[in-house]
C-alpha cells in the first residue's frame, strides 16, 4: 500500500491555474489531482457529449472552452488527446499564436518525448512529456489511483525539476525515460498492460463457453497469484504445459481452440512460441522435451492429444 500523502497546499504558495486540452480519461484525472494539491483547475475543451459529461463529473464548474481559449486562462496545461493527434494539435496552436511564452505546456502521450512539443517551444512555451503508467476509468477512482503511480518523464533537462514535481504532487513516481526510448518505454507497456485486457477477456469468454458461469471469480486469484509471481520473479515464474514441454496438452487446445474459437488460434500459438523461447533459454523446459512441443507450435496441428 502506498504511503504518500498529498503536501498541505498552503506550504506551497506557488499555485498554478491549470487547463485541459482533451476531456478523455486521462487530463480530467490529472487536473483533479492537480486541484487536490492546491492548483486551480479553469477551463477544459471537450467535444463530444461523452467528452464533456466526463469534464462535468471529475471538475465541476470549470468552464467547457475551445482549445485556444484553454491556454489564454491557463499557466498550465494538460495536452491530452490521442497520440496521433498531438503533433497537428500542437502546430496548430503554434500557428495561430495560442501559446504563451513561461507557459507550461504538459502532454501525456507515452510514444513522445518533449521533441513533439518542438512547435510550441519556439514560442516560449514550457515542454514536459508526462505519461502515467496507469489505464484510465474516467471517474474520480483515477485520482486514488494516481497515488503511487510511475509517470514517465521526458524534459529538457533545466525542466527536469519541475516535471517531477508536478508529478510528485499528483501523487506519483517519476520515472525518467530518454528522449530516443520513448517508443520502446511504450511498447512494452502496452505489450504488457493492453495484451493483457485482449488475453484476459479472451480466457473469459472460452471460460463461459466450457460452462463456467462465473469465469471473473475462477481467473481473479489465479490471474492475480501469476501475476504477482511474475514480478516478483519474471521467468522463473514461468508454468503450465509449455513451460513443462507437455506437447500433447498443447496439441491438444489447439485442436478445442480450432473448433470452438478459432479466432484465438494465432494469439495461442504466437504466445505459447513466445513462452516456449523464454522456458528454454532459461532452463525451465527441457530440450529433449522442447522439440515435439515446438513441432506442434510450428504447424498448429492437432497432434496426439493423448
Amino acid at each position: 500500500m502506498s504511503t504518500f500523502q498529498q503536501p498541505d497546499p498552503k506550504d506551497r504558495p506557488a499555485r498554478l491555474t491549470v487547463g485541459v486540452v482533451g476531456a478523455g480519461r486521462v487530463g480530467p484525472a490529472l487536473a483533479a489531482s492537480l486541484q487536490l494539491a492546491g492548483h486551480r483547475p479553469v477551463a477544459v475543451s471537450g467535444v463530444s457529449d461523452a467528452s464533456r459529461r466526463r469534464a462535468a463529473l471529475m471538475l465541476p464548474d470549470v468552464p467547457v472552452v475551445p482549445p485556444a481559449e484553454v491556454l489564454d486562462r491557463a499557466d498550465l496545461v494538460l495536452l491530452t488527446v490521442p497520440d496521433d493527434a498531438l503533433p497537428g494539435l500542437v502546430e496548430g496552436l503554434a500557428e495561430t499564436g495560442a501559446v504563451r511564452p513561461g507557459q507550461l505546456l504538459v502532454h501525456t502521450s507515452g510514444r513522445y518525448g518533449a521533441r513533439v512539443l518542438e512547435p510550441a517551444l519556439r514560442a516560449g512555451a514550457l515542454p514536459l512529456a508526462l505519461h502515467p503508467a496507469m489505464t484510465f476509468t474516467g471517474t474520480p477512482v483515477d485520482v486514488q489511483r494516481l497515488a503511487g503511480c510511475s509517470f514517465g518523464v521526458t524534459a529538457p533537462e533545466e525542466l527536469r525539476l519541475a516535471a517531477e514535481a508536478l508529478v510528485i504532487e499528483m501523487g506519483g513516481e517519476p520515472e525518467w525515460i530518454a528522449e530516443e526510448m520513448r517508443p520502446l518505454y511504450h511498447a512494452a507497456l502496452a505489450l504488457g498492460a493492453n495484451h493483457l485486457v485482449t488475453l484476459v477477456a479472451e480466457s473469459m469468454e472460452l471460460l463461459r463457453a466450457a460452462g463456467v458461469a462465473a469465469p471473473d471469480r475462477m481467473l481473479g486469484p489465479l490471474l492475480g497469484a501469476a501475476l504477482d509471481n511474475a514480478l516478483r520473479s519474471g521467468d522463473a515464474a514461468l508454468t503450465g504445459p509449455v513451460a513443462r514441454g507437455d506437447a500433447g496438452t498443447v496439441a491438444a487446445h489447439v485442436a478445442e481452440l480450432r473448433k470452438h474459437a478459432p479466432e484465438t488460434v494465432a494469439g495461442y500459438l504466437a504466445m505459447a512460441r513466445a513462452t516456449a523461447d523464454r522456458a528454454l533459454a532459461h532452463g525451465l523446459l527441457k530440450p529433449e522435451l522442447a522439440e515435439d512441443l515446438l513441432g506442434v507450435l510450428a504447424d498448429g496441428t492437432e497432434g496426439d492429444a493423448r
